[in-house]
C-alpha cells in the first residue's frame, strides 16, 4: 500500500501566477504565459485577471481592485 505524503502538494498554480503577473508590472502577453490555460481560466472566473486584445495580441492584465 503506497504512503500518504505529508507535504502538500498544490494542483493549482493560479497563486504563482498572479505573483507573475506581479513582478512582470500587472500585465503579460498572452503567449509568453507558461501556465496552462486552466489556470488563466480560473483567474478570470475569479475575476482577478482580464484578458485584454489591443490589436496586437492578447494579454493578460491584473483587474484594478478598488
Amino acid at each position: 500500500m503506497p504512503r500518504k505524503s505529508t507535504y502538500s502538494t498544490p494542483t493549482d498554480h493560479s497563486h504563482q501566477c498572479l505573483q507573475y503577473l506581479r513582478l512582470c508590472g500587472g500585465s503579460a502577453r498572452l503567449c509568453t504565459l507558461k501556465f496552462s490555460l486552466s489556470v488563466i481560466q480560473t483567474l478570470v472566473n475569479r475575476k482577478l485577471v482580464k484578458i485584454n486584445n489591443t490589436g496586437a495580441g492578447f494579454f493578460v492584465e491584473l483587474e484594478d481592485t478598488k
